[in-house]
């Protein structure tokens, strides 16, 4: 019977990476705001932290977020072999969209209602990219720590004011994160 589970899990990842990767246009986060959608509200395979957390690990791990996203995930649901099923759903459709595409390239590249299509793509890319932004800030907002709050308006301020590169914003909180989590550790007790 597990095995039956086992495999009725794998597949139900394979299939939901497949539909969320073929249907999801414009990077990353777009990608993680419908695995959060289908994971934690749908499904409840993982609570909202670890998806803050492993969204936070595919984005500071090199590669495509949707491909570092989908490893994390298949590995927390169903181990090596669900690592494996979310990354093949995940590729298969942009690896036949692209072979396709890359047949035809010379005729989408001149055609202008192609150009019309992909500039309206645009707009519901950054619609959607905020609301990632939003549902992940408010979650940072919720925990009520102020050290989380600041670090946040310091990545944005540093990122949209000064134009500090992303790697260095990632590096320093990451090493702020541990140090916090030092501390935490040797106080026993949680940051505010």
């Amino acid at each position: 019977m597990a095995r039956e589970d086992k495999k009725g899990t794998l597949l139900k990842l394979f299939f939901s990476m497949l539909y969320i990767s073929a249907f999801t246009f414009g990077g990353g986060f777009v990608i993680i705001t419908f695995m959060k959608r289908k994971f934690v509200d749908e499904l409840g395979w993982i609570d909202e932290q670890e998806m803050l957390d492993l969204t936070a690990l595919a984005q500071s791990s090199p590669g495509a977020i949707a491909v570092n996203a989908a490893i994390l995930v298949g590995w927390r649901v169903g181990g090596f072999l669900g690592m494996v099923t979310a990354v093949i759903g995940t590729v298969l459709p942009p690896i036949t969209i692209l072979s396709i595409i890359s047949l035809f390239y010379a005729a989408f590249a001149a055609n202008p209602y192609v150009a019309l299509v992909l500039k309206g793509m645009q707009a519901g890319v950054a619609a959607v990219i905020l609301d990632v932004v939003w549902g992940l800030g408010a979650n940072v907002v919720k925990i009520r720590s102020s050290i989380h709050m600041v670090v946040m308006a310091a990545a944005f301020i540093a990122t949209f004011v000064y134009g500090v590169n992303v790697i260095y914003i990632i590096l320093a909180a990451g090493l702020l994160g541990v140090v916090l989590a030092m501390l935490q550790r040797k106080k026993g007790g949680e940051l505010q």
